[in-house]
């Protein structure tokens, strides 16, 4: 098993943890006990590239992962 599959996956691993906790923003413990800053609205500007760019890191680490499990067997 070729292990630059393993270090790619480890790296969109990270990136994926670090683009989760750059998106977290005001939702701390207030958020738990109800308050009303819970209010719905639109992500805009770089909240929602940030989220596309989420998603299409999640989409390759599952590609990665199936890849790699096809090559071990």
């Amino acid at each position: 098993m070729p292990s630059y599959l393993y270090i790619a996956q480890i790296l969109v691993a990270i990136a994926i943890i670090a683009v989760v906790l750059l998106q977290v923003k005001g939702g701390g413990l207030g958020g738990i006990f109800g308050q009303p800053g819970s209010v719905y609205r639109t992500r805009r500007g770089i909240e929602k590239n940030l989220l596309q760019f989420t998603i299409g890191l999640v989409i390759v680490f599952i590609i990665l992962s199936v890849w790699i499990v096809r090559m071990a067997s």
